[in-house]
């Protein structure tokens, strides 16, 4: 497992963890700290994430999960350390990396037709496909139906569901086909069997495409049966690793500054403080870090993505 300021040793790396050791990180940390508002978010953390890999970042509110993200993308600078994308210092509009903001709930009242949605992204500022050339229709069209959008397509998005509008949002991080995805809370407002199918989404194309992910939930549960590794941040340091080591006791306790208990029931996992389930205490509305609700939905290079120890085994690090 992979600790902020220490590495300690491991166990054995899942198959789909092993095989991607032998591939280049898609993302590094090293020896990193970020600050935001006077105050210590992440303090020497060091990991790496390897291709093909679903990371779930979780932890309480303001543990830093969107701020992490934001520091990938190049719009926080880290005040100490290097952050590296495809073995590349950061830079806003990276084009290998797919960013879904968190704040979206403008969208639902929104006329414009979902192909039209999509498009814009492929573009920060243009509107829709009347302005597109031939390339980026053909991109549009093939990230519809990646994600099993094309009959979305023609509906305004005011007429979709919370999940039909993420499944249009997550086509819009697919364009010009990234190599890291960062998700910031994709299941917020919808419901378990929503949420069910969001994770599902992501998981078979980040399989189908061999991508990476970091996707930042409030809840572990949703998440399990498509993880690979988790990311679990508190009190200004993190845990990298299998579920089995990092929802553990000892672990959570210490990211959390208090005693955690983890309860296993019929395949699921609650994290508990004083007989309160913690995660849903800590997440009954995300909010940036820094006090901040609302991004723009932008995602890189041309389409808007303005966004802008370790590990290369697979191994777990308490980072």
């Amino acid at each position: 497992m992979t600790s902020t300021g220490h590495n300690a040793p491991g166990g054995a790396p899942t198959d789909a963890s092993s095989q991607a050791a032998h591939a280049a990180p898609v993302l590094e940390l090293e020896h990193v700290t970020l600050e935001l508002g006077g105050r210590t978010i992440l303090r020497d953390t060091g990991f790496a994430v390897n291709q093909g890999e679903f990371i779930g970042v979780l932890g309480p509110n303001g543990a830093g999960k969107t701020t992490l993200m934001r520091a990938v993308l190049g719009l926080v600078p880290a005040a100490h350390g290097a952050i590296r994308v495809l073995g590349q210092p950061v830079e806003r509009g990276n084009a290998s990396i797919g960013y879904m903001p968190q704040t979206r709930s403008a969208l639902a009242g929104r006329r414009v037709r979902g192909r039209d949605f999509v498009a814009m992204a492929a573009d920060g500022h243009r509107w829709g496909l009347p302005h597109a050339d031939a390339k980026t229709r053909a991109d549009v069209e093939r990230v519809l139906d990646l994600v099993g959008g094309s009959k979305l397509a023609a509906r305004p998005l005011s007429e979709l569901s919370g999940g039909e509008r993420q499944r249009l949002l997550l086509a819009q991080c697919l364009l010009g086909k990234p190599k890291l995805l960062l998700l910031d809370e994709p299941l917020i407002s919808l419901d378990p069997h929503h949420q069910k199918n969001v994770v599902e989404l992501v998981r078979r194309v980040q399989q189908e495409l061999g991508i990476a992910v970091l996707f930042s939930a409030h809840e572990l549960n949703p998440l399990l049966n498509s993880l690979d590794r988790v990311l679990y941040l508190g009190s200004g340091v993190a845990a990298l690793g299998t579920v089995d080591e990092v929802i553990t006791r000892p672990v959570l306790s210490r990211l959390y500054g208090s005693p955690i208990d983890v309860m296993r029931v019929n395949g699921r996992i609650f994290v508990m403080s004083g007989g309160v389930e913690v995660e849903k205490h800590d997440h009954e509305h995300e909010h940036d870090e820094d006090g901040a609700h609302s991004h723009s939905h932008s995602h890189g290079h041309a389409h808007g993505r303005s966004h802008q120890h370790d590990s290369r085994d697979g191994h777990t690090h308490d980072v």
